[in-house]
């Protein structure tokens, strides 16, 4: 059913089509900022896009460089996320609850030049001795050593570049993406990547988003789904884009009516969140929201039925990745094709394979029968390039053009993919992806903790939760308040969502002969 793109997505540049869009566009609201009430229409949004990239350009950034947003969502991120690329530039995008170790790793990793914040969110965070980092701007709170973000706003002259790389490796972003080896890799994505997934996801039988939708985005901007699959296709749709800071239950209810919402993208944490509201009779009835897209998580079976029996709201599940621009497979809202509890089928051009036995190459492998598990293997124009000074962890996920998922999935006759497990270890905390690796190398850093293993336990409320598995050194008695403290050792050092919920303690942590940790014999000690 999906052969076809929106349109031919070779030669363009995302910021040309969504300022193109803006012209075409220009006294529609095209984004309402609910953190300040702010209305932008598309003559207003392109305006300020442009002002800000010319600000940019005057005060030395250049093609090529990168620069960094460290923002809740705000328009101030919208405009600046795509002032960045029209100064030639390349946008990396920070989590605005990162602490000081995981904000000074991406901005010297990726080799930022400038960064875009607001005081709140770098409060007590050294920046001194970034080789790379000169400018600092903020945007609604001022703090000392910082320029305000409305400097960038001022008249100046400035011309912008021509690209002088062709759209499939000019890159476009570089979100990070947490591995479940080592820290967190940039994710290489060109224009030609996020322009092809949303041409992919608005071609036919893609999605139903279009001009007229009304869309409420609680997820984050700077995760890939709020990126490139709510922010983009909305503003080159000429859509209504309504922007939360984060999600709450009473705001989102509200805006759903006040800002007569028609559709969401949420993640099955939030669903659930809104399923409990329904129950209690908070869930507005009168509401037009015909949809939701579900992503960034495994959804039950059970909680999309109970969602759209509660709300009367259909639910479309998606799958992607990071590396995938994101999305590789969508499900549909047509009665016949109608299966939430399935990703649904591949989007236009993306190839998949699915594969028994994944440590063989691709070229010498059958599929694995139908219905039966397998990893997921695939190739598509929305395959990021690789990832950031990484070529070591570029080769071990594309291998002769294709992405190696990590993920098994089964698919059925009709060609309905469903997620059964992943191969790979990564934790999903309410949708966010925590990476063992990344929280065990805190625990060691604490003067009682000899070894340790993370693991993630099932959750009803936030789909997983960290465990740590922590043996302690010689002298160190382990206790409750010695547990407490380890979580609090990794909330001071990680962002909140990566801190263990729980941390049991063990003599010794169980690995393999070659020294790796062996995650399912931690995993069956809190089934």
């Amino acid at each position: 059913m999906r052969t076809q793109l929106y349109a031919d997505p070779h030669h363009l540049f995302l910021h040309d089509l969504v300022l193109d869009s803006c012209r075409r566009n220009a006294p529609k609201t095209a984004l309402v900022d609910a953190s300040c009430g702010r209305r932008l229409t598309y003559a207003e949004y392109a305006e300020t896009v442009e002002s800000l990239a010319r600000g940019l350009i005057a005060g030395s950034v250049k093609p090529g460089d990168v620069v960094a947003i460290f923002l809740a969502n705000s328009w101030e991120f919208c405009t600046a996320f795509h002032a960045i690329q029209l100064a030639g530039a390349i946008p990396t995008l920070l989590n605005p609850t990162y602490r000081e170790r995981e904000v000074r790793y991406q901005l010297e990793n990726s080799g930022a030049v400038v960064l875009i914040t607001d005081g709140g969110n770098i409060d007590g965070i050294n920046l001194a001795g970034l080789p790379n980092l000169h400018r600092v701007y903020t945007t609604r709170q001022h703090v000392s050593g910082t320029e305000p973000f409305a400097n960038l706003l001022n008249p100046v002259t400035a011309v912008y570049p021509k690209p002088d790389q062709p759209s499939d490796s000019a890159l476009a972003a570089l979100p990070y993406s947490s591995g479940t080896t080592g820290l967190p890799k940039g994710v290489m994505l060109s224009h030609y990547n996020l322009v092809s997934n949303v041409y992919q996801l608005l071609g036919p039988h893609g999605t139903t988003l279009n001009s007229a939708d009304h869309i409420l985005c609680c997820l984050p901007l700077y995760h890939i789904y709020g990126l490139n699959v709510v922010l983009n296709p909305s503003l080159i749709l000429g859509a209504t884009l309504i922007l939360m800071p984060r999600f709450t239950v009473p705001m989102m209810t509200k805006l759903i009516i006040d800002e007569a919402a028609t559709m969401m993208p949420l993640v099955p944490p939030a669903m659930n969140a809104l399923c409990q509201a329904a129950e209690a009779g908070q869930f507005p009835r009168d509401h037009r929201v015909h949809w939701v897209k579900s992503g960034a998580a495994p959804l039950a079976p059970e909680l999309a039925r109970r969602f759209t029996a509660l709300t009367n709201i259909l639910v479309c599940q998606g799958y992607g990745m990071t590396e995938a621009s994101p999305v590789t497979h969508c499900g549909y809202l047509e009665p016949a094709f109608y299966h939430p509890d399935s990703i649904g089928h591949p989007l236009a051009e993306t190839d998949c394979r699915v594969l028994s036995q994944p440590e063989i190459d691709p070229g010498d492998l059958t599929e694995a029968p139908s219905g039966q598990p397998g990893e997921l293997v695939m190739r598509g124009p929305q395959i990021m390039l690789g990832y950031w000074k990484e070529p070591q962890a570029t080769a071990a996920v594309l291998r002769d053009g294709w992405y190696w998922s990590g993920d098994i999935v089964t698919r059925d006759r009709e060609g309905f993919y469903r997620v059964v497990d992943r191969r790979k270890e990564m934790i999903k905390y309410k949708g966010f992806a925590v990476a063992p690796a990344e929280v065990e190398a805190v625990l060691l850093e604490h003067p009682a903790v000899k070894e340790c293993g993370v693991v993630g336990r099932s959750d009803e409320t936030a789909g997983e939760i960290p465990v740590a598995f922590v043996a302690l050194r010689d002298g160190f008695v382990e206790n409750r308040k010695l547990g407490d403290e380890l979580c609090g050792f990794v909330a001071d050092r990680l962002t909140h969502y990566k801190q263990p919920r729980e941390v049991h303690f063990v003599d010794a942590v169980p690995k393999t002969a070659s020294g790796k940790i062996l995650r399912r014999e931690l995993r069956k000690s809190i089934l």
